[in-house]
Parts: C-alpha cells; structure tokens; sequence
C-alpha cells in the first residue's frame, strides 16, 4: 500500500489547549510535560490520516477501517483508536486519549490501514512509514531519544553483567524500550577520540569509528526486530510496535528492493526461520546497515586524509 500520513493536528491537557510549539510536524513528536500542569489526568491528541485514496478503491479488499494504535513498552500498555471518515472527505479523524496513569515516559503512536484480504478479516493493509512520539517527560518536542547513547565501565563499573565484555569497545542492547548503544570508557583511547578530536585525522577516524558503531547498531536493530514480530492466525507476520517496526520499515526496502515491505517481511521471516538463503540476507542487512550509517562515506574520508598525510611526510 501506498504512503500514510498521519498528523497531529492539536492536543490538549485536562481539557486546556496545548501550545502549537509543543507539537513538531517535521520531527513527529509531542510534548505533554508542561511545568504548570504536572499532575494532569488526560491528554487528547487530534488526529488527522491521509490515506492512498485510489489504491484503496481499487485493491483487492473489503470492509477496509483506520486505527490508531498508542504503545509503550515499559508499561505494557497498548491502546486502539477507531477513526472515523465523514462522507466525501479523503481524511480519516479522531481523538486518541492519553491517559498519565497509564504511561510512564514515551508512547509511540502508529496508524494502521485493517480490512477483509484473501478471505481473512482483520488483515494489516498498511501502516505509517515511523510513528509519532508522545513525550510525557520532554518540554521540547525532540526526536533525539530514539537511541540512547550510555558511557559505561565495563571493566570496573557496578554492573556485573558487562564483565566478560571489558575488551569490547562497546555493545548494544536491543532489550529496553528504546535501543541503547554502551560505550566502554574502560576501552582505552575510545571516549577522548569520539568527543575531542582535533586534527584532519583525528576527526576522520572518529567518524569512521562512528560509523562503524553505528551500522552495527543499526543491523543488531533489525535482528532484534525481526526476533519480535506479530502474527494473524493464518501465520503472516506484521511489524512490532515502537522502534522495531520503525527499522524494519527502514531497512526491509534496502534489504529485499524490489518488494514491497509486507512481501519483504514475510520473506525475511521465512528465511531466517527455515535458513534458506538466510546467510545471503545478513550479507544484505550489513550492506543495508552500513549504508545507513554512512560507512563508505566515512571510510574512503580516512583513506584520503591518511594518503594526504603520507604524502606531506614524503614531501
């Protein structure tokens, strides 16, 4: 299916507006922390859809209806909102509550297209590209927590766990509710590298350092997300909620290119299922990671940068 837009159009707290500057249409995000209203009950999001018109009337489906789905993983907690289309408008509405006693810090809220296909009701047509964030604690709207960055000692620090892993530069960890990149400052030179460098070559191999931490960020993602996802009965597999299924929706197009994300979903899933070619798709997934972190880029940098030093030492 084609592209879904989904727009926050406006909100409110406890029934009082919510300041226009609180909700960012480019980066997704909604804040609700606001200083004078930090004991609110409910929050309510305005909620409009654009959908692809003529590919709806045209495909093979039936009984098709939007929803918006609220999640968050730390609580649990995951809340469907029929929206509605009034007669000869394109537009889907409706309003998605939030309630504070049942979130603790960050929601995800994605919209998804259901219908009858195939004979099977209750289908997943389509979904929005990345869903909007609800930020209870943020003042600002900001998407700059959608990977968290942690400086940890590995080889000293309090957490018993990281101990076998003191030579590791650093580690993700795919198990929270946002994906978590450890540095290990026990790792000698790696901290004052990715924060201080100074020379033409000092700057490219932190970028190149960069990169490479965050491809394989990226492909540990996309592993751990196609460890999560969720099933009809029939079998078919759909995108997680949260960040998961924000890189799967990322990267399925970069890993299968010439299918569409359903079909690429169901593709990657049986292969690794079955191991038929799966050793082809990790080849694809490291491509796909290494191209979103920009690893080509940076590395023929350095290369340039260490053979224009090589040549100044000659000279």
């Amino acid at each position: 299916m084609g592209k879904i837009e989904a727009t926050v159009r406006g909100a409110s707290i406890d029934g009082k507006p919510l300041q226009l500057s609180l909700i960012s249409q480019r980066d997704q995000v909604v804040a609700l922390h606001q200083v004078e209203r930090d004991n609110w009950t409910e929050g309510v999001l305005d909620l409009e859809v654009s959908l692809p018109v003529d590919e709806l009337a045209d495909g093979p489906w039936s009984g098709v209806s939007c929803v918006a789905v609220l999640t968050e993983g730390a609580t649990n907690t995951r809340v469907v909102t029929r929206l509605e289309r009034r007669r000869d408008d394109t537009r889907w509405r409706g309003e998605v509550r939030v309630r504070r006693s049942t979130h603790a810090a960050r929601a995800l809220l994605d919209v998804c297209v259901v219908g009858s296909h195939g004979g099977i009701d209750g289908r997943i047509l389509g979904k929005t590209d990345a869903p909007w964030v609800v930020d209870l604690l943020a003042r600002t709207p900001a998407r700059q927590r959608d990977l968290e960055i942690v400086e940890v000692d590995f080889r000293d620090g309090p957490q018993q766990w990281l101990r076998p892993f003191m030579d590791a530069p650093w580690l993700v960890d795919t198990s929270g509710d946002l994906p978590t990149i450890l540095l290990n400052t026990s790792f000698e030179g790696l901290s004052a590298l990715l924060s201080g460098a100074r020379s033409p070559l000092e700057r490219a191999t932190a970028g190149l350092v960069a990169a490479q931490l965050a491809g394989e960020a990226w492909a540990t993602m996309f592993q751990s997300a196609l460890s999560n996802l969720e099933f009809d009965e029939d079998g078919t597999p759909h995108l997680p909620a949260g960040w998961r299924g924000a890189v799967l929706r990322f990267m399925l197009p970069e890993v299968f290119p010439r299918l569409p994300i359903p079909d690429a979903l169901r593709e990657a899933h049986d292969r690794r299922a079955d191991g038929r070619g799966w050793a082809e798709v990790q080849s694809r997934i490291e491509i796909a990671a290494g191209r979103r972190s920009q690893l080509p880029r940076n590395l023929l940098a350095t290369i340039r940068v260490v053979s224009r030093s090589q040549e100044g030492a000659r000279s």
